[in-house]
């Protein structure tokens, strides 16, 4: 169905399906018609198999429907079924499933609806599940090349920068470690409605270009990071005490041996840095 960023058309279906926006759920739709075309664009699904998490009314569904040669489409909301039913009548290659994405098991589901076929991720995630949908992605370790995502700007920065920058974050370091991250575009906030507070930017993982870091154990590097930067403005030293009860002079020792004084915060080091020291405090 065309026009589903008209606002006319928008109100039009809101009345039709007696559907109202939840904040709950963090529902904003967008009215910008030139986001999703170059959103779909830039995933790099063209004929293969794309998955899309909260579909709204299906404005995005509809452009990788264009591209893609399969779509499925994860909706928490059962309330928008009669509303993708008639939005989506005309796709052909699309399948949606209503559920919630952080409780699916998306490898059995890609095993099950894209048999033999190359799979990327790309859509526009309720804002206030950023972060959990991505580190289940990303830690879930699927058969897909890429994540194609709109989230706050904000957040964009952070998922993007560079370990070793003082914008990084503990998710910064996961993201790196899984894959490369890189800012497609902006997004105004009056490209939605009703209009969020924030303005927003497209960004992209791609899981096939991430840079090679060996780590002995992968869940004590991460319980590390995360110590690390629950208490930023603290030295490493300090934090990871704090958060994991290693002993002050092991953690100062080990940070001496990777180069670093005792001294150093969380957003010093690099994510090797983090695996070397990793390795060290784990023995």
């Amino acid at each position: 169905m065309d026009g589903l960023t008209n606002i006319k058309t928008i109100k039009n279906l809101l009345e039709k399906f007696g559907f109202s926006f939840s904040k709950q759920l963090g529902q904003n739709f967008l009215i910008n018609e030139g986001v999703c075309p170059k959103m779909a664009e830039l995933s790099g699904c063209k004929d293969i198999g794309v998955i899309e998490i909260g579909p709204g009314f299906g404005v995005l569904t509809s452009e990788l429907c264009k591209k893609a040669k399969k779509v499925v489409s994860i909706e928490i909301d059962e309330r928008l079924k009669p509303v993708l039913e008639y939005t989506l009548a005309e796709e052909k290659n699309v399948e949606i499933i209503f559920g919630d994405a952080m409780k699916i098991d998306l490898k059995r589901m890609i095993a099950e609806k894209f048999p033999d076929m190359p799979v990327v991720i790309c859509a526009n995630l309720p804002y206030y599940i950023t972060s959990p949908i991505l580190m289940k992605l990303l830690e879930s370790e699927l058969p897909i090349n890429s994540i194609t995502v709109m989230v706050q700007k904000e957040a964009a920065t952070r998922l993007c920068a560079k370990c070793g920058t003082r914008s990084c974050g503990a998710v910064t370091a996961a993201v790196s470690f899984y894959s490369r991250a890189q800012k497609l575009f902006d997004v105004s906030r009056g490209s939605f409605m009703p209009a969020p507070n924030v303005d927003s930017s497209v960004i992209k993982l791609d899981l096939t270009k991430r840079e090679k870091v060996d780590v002995n154990n992968k869940k004590f590097m991460f319980k590390l990071i995360r110590a690390g930067f629950n208490q930023r403005r603290k030295t490493l030293t300090n934090s990871i005490n704090s958060g994991l009860a290693i002993d002050k002079q092991k953690i100062a020792l080990a940070l001496e041996q990777i180069g670093l004084k005792p001294t150093a915060r969380a957003e010093e080091l690099t994510l090797k840095q983090f695996a070397d020291l990793s390795d060290i405090l784990e023995k």
